[in-house]
């Protein structure tokens, strides 16, 4: 049986980048942590370094646009670490391009990952909260939801994951689970690295660039969104559900 000290969550996309810094925030706060993302190889070893600090976690291979994968993953997750409560859609991909240029496949890979994949994890999450009458949604949005240029199938995607989130807030309110999305800014990570490369920049003139357009001077790192995720977990957010925050480093939306 989970209690309020052993919550179970869910990180998809949870290998690297933001997802690990998550998982590695959620496991500090004393939760159990199923790391699941395409690449099993490297959620196997996010999920080491979590059991070496003391955590107890496990990794899962998880196809999140996939309905039987997703189901699989699930039912794995609730077997070997008990009902989960939390759920964390991060998982993510890019495929930029200006709109003349953008495929057809890239459109629907992005959407499918971003969006049919929030929708198909917390439709199968939602009935093991909905049962334990506690639950917490956190979905990952962007300031790119707001729109960027080269970006229409990842905007669409992230502006549609703040309509779904505000959605299953009012579905899923009466039932003890509150649903909120966290918004990034400019996220140092591998990501941003392989964005850099694509532009034909060093990875540090691309963080100048971003930090110059910044309020704070600064971008963001993968412990920022964390500690946004933490918050919107915790027992002190059973009052906020349905918004979106932006950790970008000024005022957006």
């Amino acid at each position: 049986m989970n209690t309020a000290n052993r919550r179970v969550a869910i990180v998809t996309g949870g290998a690297q980048g933001i997802g690990a810094g998550i998982a590695r925030r959620l496991a500090a706060e004393g939760i159990a942590v199923a790391v699941l993302d395409r690449n099993l190889l490297a959620a196997e070893e996010c999920v080491r370094g979590l059991v070496v600090g003391g955590a107890t976690a496990v990794a899962v291979e998880v196809d999140v646009a996939d309905e039987a994968s997703v189901t699989a993953a699930v039912a794995r997750v609730a077997q070997e670490l008990g009902a989960p409560q939390v759920l964390v859609n991060n998982a993510g991909v890019l495929r930029d391009n200006m709109l003349f240029k953008m495929t057809a496949v890239d459109w629907d890979l992005v959407l499918g990952v971003h969006l049919r994949g929030a929708f198909l994890m917390s439709r199968a999450v939602q009935s093991h909260m909905v049962a334990e009458k506690w639950g917490r949604i956190v979905n990952l949005s962007s300031t790119s939801a707001l729109g960027n240029r080269g970006q229409a199938n990842y905007s669409a995607a992230k502006a549609g994951v703040q309509g779904f989130t505000k959605t299953l807030a009012w579905e899923l309110g009466p039932f003890g689970v509150t649903v909120n999305a966290v918004a990034p800014g400019f996220i140092a990570t591998d990501m941003t690295r392989a964005t850099a490369e694509r532009m034909g920049v060093t990875f540090d003139e691309l963080q100048a660039s971003a930090a110059a357009a910044i309020a704070v001077r600064r971008v963001g790192t993968p412990d920022d969104v964390a500690d946004a995720v933490a918050f919107f977990v915790g027992e002190g957010a059973g009052f906020v559900s349905g918004q979106v925050l932006y950790v970008a480093g000024g005022p957006h939306g």
